[in-house]
């Protein structure tokens, strides 16, 4: 055979359908496929879409099915952009597979990402994470009688040098450079800025700053050290499955005492809605948080609320209760039980399982800086990016994994596992009986149907 050139190429005028690229499926997104359609997920989400329904067919929108499992391929992925989501569909076949794209038709563009989230409301979202909570209920994954709250601040889409004041206009840059030559700097660089950002003692006030794209985000300091605009997360775990039973989003100002009622709340209304069909519902009875949530008035809210609060208590000394005299017993008996036994397990127990939620949907997930602005917005894929990881639990539940990139782990420690089988073998004994040339017989292919059972 000879060699050609590229000049020498010619486009088919016509190709059979037959002849185009196909993907057998990625064996993760075919098993949540399977799991999706078996209970019926494209059918409830275009009911609960039918109001927002044009009367008048236009141009093909995006139907809500493939628009749900963009955001699930963005989670598991680990994009969080809507255009780094319609380019991981244009790249992959497996993608592809999974939205259910015929091969004469395009992915969907990221403007139609946009507009279709949009265009469906915040309670249709939540509605799709109670779905995914009622097939955790099904298979005995949540139970919901002891949650963990805790909170993470994400990063916004917002810089600090785009803030303005509120009454006068000026902008931030502006006010440090004004800081920097008042401290005798005629012309201070970035790096000078962002130094006297980190060590002046005043920090920016939310009360007299504001960004004009997204009035949302709030000034606060973050791990680095550094002033960002952010977002605060608050989740609700169920410790004894590790699911995810709320998520909360509010300002980065705002102190976790403020929050932890209106989170617990939102437990209590999800578990009703996820457990609405089962005979004997699980009530949410326990409460277990850190120090940070510590308050009197918390103490009192969550007591009148017939929650039973495990919260860490910082060490504040003696205590005049004249004042707060409501607030006495419930303390005491959040005292008593954190020094329990059980009560020490289960603050042992709070940190590793919150901590694995915020790792999964913002480190790994990819939405420790948000792409999105505006509370609505973010609280949309916050809730989707929850429902993702409750069937990743489900997932493992099922199959032994919960993401892609942890199937191909599996599959690699299992081929390392049998190649370690196999060399390591003693050919210095004599066998009793001829030995077959290829690997054990425990490490054949077979594996794929261990790891794969049908859905039930």
């Amino acid at each position: 055979m000879a060699m050609g050139t590229r000049e020498d190429e010619q486009s088919s005028l016509w190709i059979a359908t037959s002849d185009l690229p196909t993907s057998p499926g990625h064996p993760f997104y075919t098993r949540l496929n399977a799991l999706l359609d078996a209970a019926d997920f494209d059918r409830f989400v275009e009911r609960q879409c039918r109001e927002f329904y044009a009367p008048v067919m236009g141009r093909p929108s995006l139907a809500p099915g493939r628009y749900f499992r963009l955001l699930l391929v963005g989670y598991f992925e680990g994009i969080d952009s809507e255009r780094g989501i319609a380019w991981r569909a244009t790249d992959s076949l497996a993608v592809r597979s999974f939205l259910g794209l015929p091969v004469h038709e395009g992915p969907p563009d990221h403007s139609t990402i946009a507009r279709t989230r949009r265009l469906i409301d915040l309670e249709t979202h939540r509605a799709v994470f109670t779905w995914v909570q009622v097939r955790l209920v099904e298979a005995g994954l949540l139970n919901g009688k002891t949650v963990a709250i805790d909170a993470t601040t994400l990063e916004a889409n917002a810089a600090m040098r785009s803030i303005v004041r509120r009454d006068t206009g000026d902008s931030y840059q502006a006010f440090l450079t004004g800081l920097a030559t008042a401290s005798g700097i005629d012309t201070p660089t970035r790096e000078d800025l962002a130094r006297l950002d980190r060590t002046r003692k005043k920090k920016t006030s939310n009360q007299d700053w504001t960004h004009p794209g997204d009035p949302d985000a709030r000034v606060t300091k973050m791990k680095d050290g550094r002033t960002h605009l952010a977002h605060k997360a608050e989740h609700a775990v169920d410790l004894a499955t590790g699911a995810i039973v709320a998520v909360t989003l509010q300002g980065a100002d705002q102190g976790d005492t403020t929050t932890i009622v209106e989170t617990a709340s939102a437990a209590v209304e999800q578990l009703a809605g996820a457990q609405a069909d089962v005979a004997a519902p699980q009530s949410l009875d326990e409460v277990i948080a850190d120090k940070g949530y510590h308050s009197n008035l918390t103490m009192v809210d969550l007591d009148a609320g017939g929650l039973r609060a495990y919260i860490a208590e910082p060490d504040r000394g003696r205590r005049d209760w004249s004042e707060t005299a409501a607030a006495q017993a419930p303390v005491y008996a959040n005292r008593r039980r954190i020094r329990s036994p059980r009560g020490r397990r289960l603050m042992r127990r709070r940190g590793e399982t919150v901590e694995r939620s915020f790792a999964h949907m913002y480190d790994t997930g990819g939405m420790r800086r948000t792409h999105l602005r505006g509370h609505i917005n973010i609280l949309k894929r916050l809730l989707i990016q929850a429902g993702g990881f409750n069937l990743g639990l489900l997932m493992r539940h099922l199959i032994g994994v919960g993401t892609p990139r942890g199937l191909q782990g599996r599959l690699a420690a299992t081929i390392a596992a049998c190649a370690a089988l196999w060399w390591g073998r003693d050919d210095h004994e004599t066998p009793t009986r001829p030995q077959p040339s290829g690997p054990p017989a425990s490490c054949t292919p077979s594996y794929r149907y261990e790891l794969f059972p049908a859905v039930v």
